[in-house]
């Protein structure tokens, strides 16, 4: 991948990884992972278009959040704006927490296509958020596994893990944190409560994103939590360009994992 920095207007930059031809598309990863889990995105989608990933901030290699504690939302927007203009690229797709920061960008900038899968917005209080205080306090302690089995049963309360006991949870998250990408979720949480926190500071109806004009693809992966698809849907009829979809046997992980049939109606609305 070409490599470029783009400077964040505070005296940091943010490292920008570029590959494939077409359309520029910039990638907002989702929340507690950076952009390496794209990296097979990148090559799948850049078969159709220039494809630009960049860590948000937090992440290690990434600017900080504010020493001042008045990081929001709106603050990655900003950084976004930046690599934007750093990369020329008018489209944009987010992933979770990532595509609630293209939401909001996309009130905002001069974007001209916006394409999400599994949006972390919070819609009428469709996030659920008694679980935030106990994992920030997980996190404080060092207690990653409980940390990690709090997160992954907020983020999906219908799921089948979140079903089982606490017990069993905790047990595989040990067992996830011997592999590559525990250990690199688990390098990420911090960002997690920080970003989970503004989404429910979001929380309102879904006319809150009327003022989107760019045209909006909102996937939600068929297998993934269902409040996914109910946000999608809320939030297509309340814009005036957009259009809800479903993934077939989409997990929320689909886009990381990006295999072809996936990626394909990302790509077709992208280069449209």
């Amino acid at each position: 991948m070409d490599e470029i920095s783009v400077p964040d207007g505070r005296g940091g930059g943010f490292r920008v990884r570029s590959t494939g031809q077409g359309p520029g598309v910039v990638v907002l990863h989702g929340g507690g992972i950076d952009s390496r889990e794209y990296e097979r995105l990148a090559r799948v989608l850049g078969e159709r278009c220039t494809v630009h990933l960049y860590d948000r901030r937090g992440r290690p290699g990434a600017p900080p959040y504010l020493s001042d504690h008045t990081h929001t939302v709106e603050t990655d927007v900003d950084d976004l704006a930046h690599v934007l203009e750093g990369t020329g690229a008018r489209r944009l797709l987010g992933h979770s927490g990532g595509a609630f920061v293209a939401l909001r960008a996309g009130l905002r900038l001069p974007v001209e296509r916006i394409a999400v899968y599994d949006p972390g917005v919070s819609v009428d209080g469709s996030v659920a958020s008694a679980w935030l205080e106990p994992f920030r306090e997980a996190v404080r302690r060092g207690d990653t596994p409980r940390a990690m089995a709090l997160m992954g049963a907020g983020a999906d309360p219908d799921g089948a893990a979140a079903r089982l006991p606490f017990a069993v949870q905790l047990l595989m998250c040990r067992l996830l944190l011997r592999a590559g990408v525990g250990r690199r979720i688990a390098e990420q949480l911090p960002t997690v409560a920080t970003e989970v926190g503004q989404i429910v500071a979001h929380d309102g109806p879904a006319t809150d994103y009327a003022a989107i004009s760019a045209p909006t693809l909102l996937a939600a992966g068929a297998r993934s939590a269902r409040y996914f698809g109910t946000v999608c849907a809320a939030l297509a009829a309340a814009m005036p360009d957009a259009v809800s979809v479903r993934i077939p046997r989409g997990t929320h992980n689909a886009l990381n994992v990006a295999r072809p049939g996936v990626v394909a109606p990302f790509a077709d609305f992208l280069t449209g």
